[in-house]
């Protein structure tokens, strides 16, 4: 593992430019709208978080899954892998890289046909039809589209480390950590770096108990642009969500995904 964040393959592989993003996601936004894009991704990272907390998962190891999932469909497009796999997947692994140990088999997959039937079932009117074979195929295109990069660096710890400087008080430390989750839901782990994140997290938690941190912040050697477009990521998020219903939309945004075929074809391919 990298001594730190500067030296890791987060950084120097997987700190994608904007264009860069929309770049990729041309042959999915031929299907799918920019509107319904995001609504996928936000569903399957839902979908990530239930697997994650049904198998007792940490949340470091439920974010780090998705991570692995948003930087595979950020190098390509959904008809390569269904994300109904991925997900489980991205799970699979990343309980293998942060080190809480490996799911057995059959536990991954009664989990991900209960989670189906039982969380989800307003998505899917069939049972969950992958087998553990699909699951550790899927798992060497994933390992080989990140081209092993497996350490992801989170935001959570320098989100605490932050807090602790500040003097923030506990309820302003819950909020933080609980908007770092929301933002798992966009594509801020994408194109910035964890103590960015983590800042901007902060910061709309201070905002929120009224906590003045404007001298913290005043004292950082950081570029607070970078700061408020992260905070305009979550916020869009947050606005998204008012008016998004997925019992009643997400449904007919999976019909529209292009099956693949039985076998992945090579990640990358269009």
């Amino acid at each position: 593992m990298a001594g730190n964040f500067w030296h890791s393959s987060h950084y120097q592989q997987w700190i994608l430019e904007k264009q860069d993003l929309i770049h990729q996601r041309q042959a999915d936004l031929e299907i799918l709208t920019e509107d319904e894009y995001p609504k996928l991704m936000i569903f399957f990272s839902n979908l990530i978080q239930q697997l994650g907390e049904t198998l007792k998962l940490r949340q470091q190891v439920i974010a780090t899954a998705t991570v692995f999932m948003k930087r595979f469909y950020a190098r390509n497009s959904l008809k390569c892998i269904d994300p109904l796999l991925l997900a489980p997947t991205s799970v699979f692994l990343a309980s293998k890289v942060e080190e809480f140990g490996v799911i057995s088999n059959s536990r991954l997959i009664s989990t991900c046909q209960t989670v189906i039937k039982n969380k989800f079932g307003y998505a899917y009117s069939q049972e969950f039809p992958f087998r553990m074979n699909h699951v550790l195929e899927c798992e060497f295109y994933l390992l080989e589209s990140m081209d092993c990069c497996l350490i992801v660096y989170q935001p959570y710890r320098p989100l605490v480390q932050y807090m602790q400087d500040l003097g923030a008080e506990s309820e302003v430390l819950q909020l933080g950590w609980k908007i770092v989750n929301d933002s798992l839901r966009t594509d801020a782990c994408l194109l910035f770096a964890p103590y960015e994140i983590a800042l901007a997290c902060m910061h709309m938690a201070c905002v929120v108990y009224q906590k003045d941190c404007k001298q913290w912040f005043a004292e950082l050697n950081c570029d607070l642009d970078r700061i408020m477009e992260i905070t305009k990521y979550i916020l869009n998020l947050y606005e998204l969500w008012k008016s998004y219903d997925e019992r009643k939309e997400i449904a007919s945004i999976l019909q529209k995904i292009p099956k693949p075929s039985t076998q992945p074809p090579q990640p990358g391919s269009r």
